[in-house]
């Protein structure tokens, strides 16, 4: 199966960003060693936004094989195709950026940029499944 040019650019964007959360892994490993100076609550603000951006990424790539085996056009082909590679920035951001500032222990307003995500990443998801249904 050849991939749609939108398709094989997004996958290398991907690819790439992937190497973004293999270098997160690395302050992971400073946080699990106490090296970072991190609250209880900033750890695992940052083990769900590494972990939500590594497993996003991933599901992002394989969304672009699916989504070009769809037959939808406009916003339902552009939701299929972009909809989980954005969730993979926005749910992730709202974990790292709601958790920000020395001693910090509970999220600041931007923890709402979760739900948004994941608002988005089923809106993509359920894009792409009814498009592959309906073919």
């Amino acid at each position: 199966m050849m991939l749609s040019d939108e398709s094989r650019i997004l996958a290398g964007v991907l690819l790439l960003s992937l190497v973004t959360v293999e270098s997160g892994g690395l302050y992971m490993l400073q946080i699990v060693r106490g090296r970072a100076g991190v609250t209880p609550f900033q750890e695992k603000f940052a083990r769900a936004g590494h972990a939500h951006a590594g497993v996003l990424l991933i599901v992002a790539l394989l969304c672009q094989l699916y989504a070009d085996a769809t037959s939808q056009t406009g916003v339902l082909d552009w939701l299929s195709h972009l909809g989980v590679a954005v969730a993979a920035l926005v749910m992730p951001g709202g974990f790292f950026l709601s958790s920000l500032g020395a001693g910090r222990t509970e999220p600041n307003r931007l923890v709402v940029m979760i739900p948004v995500g994941a608002l988005i990443l089923a809106a993509g998801l359920v894009s792409l499944g009814v498009g592959l249904l309906l073919g």
